[in-house]
């Protein structure tokens, strides 16, 4: 990618899932899986993001792939930081040495350790000054509302590891839950659900991309169909299944009222002007498992709240981390 400008400010979306990373005045560069392949008796990393994810679940015993995130934290500090340095050097080579400001989103229920965690394995990779941003915070001002003024703005961020649930007003967070519950978690259940009702094991990854071909939080009209192939359990031989989208929603259900619970959890605790605003400008949908199809419908259903999905849920923590590295003064009341 040597079109690049030289630029010395970086702002990194570190998610369980999928890691993205944007460049001062770039925007966006690369969107990649956060994994990392190790070979065991050597402890060399053999590849990382994409390259990664196409070994996972198909290497054999000397190679084994890794996700340092869990639940929207670093559980393997020293491959998280292979996994930013690797990413890193995708888009630039030989740039590590050169970056000066770095923003990286956490989620806001992190305990203080966890974030020194993330700080240590950004200054490792090399960033002279390291600032935090939590992803609530992150998602609101990448969908453009603007932070800083008196008026109460809810936002629902659902990512890989966690959904992450905030009332935010004058440049912080008046209340917040954070459940670790994301996207992953929905491909468990999935796997769990079919292992469990249809003596059939499947993969993570063929458990995500039911979720994301057919999976649904209410009823669909027309329902739709897919073809599995998993072992069955039974005979222990590979079966082609076809699944339909009944089975994927009755898969999800608990999860999603999980989810809707901890709504109902922050509305409850938000003081009565804010919770005027929130009834008034609506919930705010974002991160990658706000796309499942009719949750925007289900939870408007069930919290009697206008809810909206923004426009590019997956970008959005991404969008407003990066927004926060252009103008770090405008935005210092929001980074720790």
């Amino acid at each position: 990618m040597g079109f690049l400008n030289f630029s010395s400010d970086v702002a990194i979306d570190l998610g369980t899932a999928n890691t993205l990373i944007y460049i001062k005045e770039q925007g966006i560069v690369l969107n990649e899986p956060s994994i990392v392949a190790v070979n065991r008796s050597t402890g060399k990393t053999m590849a990382i993001g994409y390259d990664a994810q196409r070994m996972h679940e198909r290497t054999h015993k000397q190679i084994e792939t890794i996700r340092p995130l869990k639940d929207g934290v670093i559980a393997d500090f020293e491959i998280a930081e292979q996994l930013i340095r690797g990413l890193i050097r995708k888009v630039r080579t030989g740039w590590l040495a050169s970056i000066h400001n770095m923003v990286v989103c956490v989620p806001s229920g992190i305990t203080e350790v966890e974030k020194r965690a993330v700080r240590d394995s950004a200054e490792h990779t090399g960033a002279r000054k390291v600032y935090l941003i939590d992803e609530p915070m992150a998602a609101a001002i990448g969908i453009g509302l603007d932070v800083n003024e008196p008026v109460g703005n809810m936002i629902v961020d659902i990512g890989g590891g966690t959904t992450e649930i905030a009332v935010i007003t004058l440049s912080g967070i008046v209340i917040n839950e954070s459940i670790r519950i994301g996207g992953n978690e929905l491909d468990n259940a999935i796997v769990q659900y079919f292992k469990r009702n249809h003596n059939l094991l499947i993969g993570q990854r063929t458990a995500e991309r039911m979720k994301c071909e057919v999976g649904s939080a209410r009823e669909l009209d027309p329902e739709l169909e897919i073809a599995v192939r998993g072992r069955d359990l039974v005979s222990g031989i590979p079966k082609v299944r076809n699944i339909s989208s009944e089975d994927i929603r009755e898969a999800l259900r608990d999860r999603i009222e999980l989810i809707i619970a901890a709504i109902l959890r922050c509305l409850e605790r938000t003081p009565p002007e804010l919770g005027a605003d929130v009834l008034e400008r609506g919930i705010m949908l974002t991160g990658g498992g706000a796309m499942l199809k009719g949750l925007d419908s289900l939870i408007r259903s069930r919290v009697e709240l206008p809810v909206h999905q923004s426009e590019n849920p997956l970008y959005a923590v991404a969008q407003g981390t990066g927004k926060v590295l252009e103008n770090l003064k405008d935005y210092h009341n929001v980074l720790s």
